[in-house]
């Protein structure tokens, strides 16, 4: 969803870093071979998670949703020097196609791809991150803060995507909307947990930063 005129939106993107070659390569094929290539997250808003990640230069990334893997590509761009990023999906048949881009892409050995539920996973991972980034099932999104918060270094950084929700945040809410409703539920979360430090960006279907205190 775009927030913007798109004759501004346009401009916005024009006048921003440009997509690298690799991940149109992976854009192109997602689209041709992986339903819903709407998930991708996209040329610009990729390049948001590649400047943040580049100004933390984070020691250790955790990922909540691979799907194809091009956010994961955008953030290993910020990665420290030897530096790890853990992502986790529960789609075991996209393994092999991020697997190929991780490996094209000069950071394919220091990806780490975990395949189940990440309720399931993030208490196994014996590790403290400097940033997360969470873009999976919306349901989970408040088990998910709850699980990496006491994981996530002192001053480290939770970037939570589609917190918009396509402007249903603001609509009346249908209580059968089991999504929307654990959104709105989320984003009041990160507003009043005092652990956390929240300002949202309107940058395609909303994208928060929490910075832990």
């Amino acid at each position: 969803m775009y927030f913007l005129p798109e004759a501004l939106d346009n401009y916005v993107v024009a006048h921003s870093e440009q997509e690298p070659d690799l991940l149109q390569q992976l854009t192109r094929e997602t689209y041709q071979k992986v339903l819903q290539p709407i998930m991708l997250s996209g040329p610009y808003q990729g390049r948001v998670l590649s400047m943040i990640s580049k100004l933390i230069c984070p020691k250790s990334i955790l990922e909540l949703g691979t799907f194809t893997g091009y956010s994961t590509l955008c953030l290993a761009e910020g990665l420290a020097d030897n530096g790890e990023l853990h992502t986790i999906d529960i789609n075991e048949e996209l393994v092999d196609f991020q697997r190929k881009y991780f490996d094209k892409s000069g950071f394919g050995s220091r990806i780490i791809q975990h395949v189940g539920h990440a309720l399931d996973i993030i208490p196994t991972l014996d590790k403290r991150f400097d940033l997360v980034f969470i873009d999976a099932d919306k349901p989970n999104y408040s088990r998910y803060f709850h699980l990496i918060i006491d994981q996530l270094n002192s001053g480290g950084i939770i970037l939570s995507d589609n917190v918009l929700w396509h402007g249903k945040v603001i609509e009346p809410l249908d209580k059968k909307d089991v999504s929307t409703k654990a959104v709105l539920e989320y984003n009041t979360l990160l507003k009043t947990d005092n652990r956390v430090e929240t300002v949202v960006l309107p940058i395609r279907d909303g994208l928060t930063i929490s910075r832990k205190k």
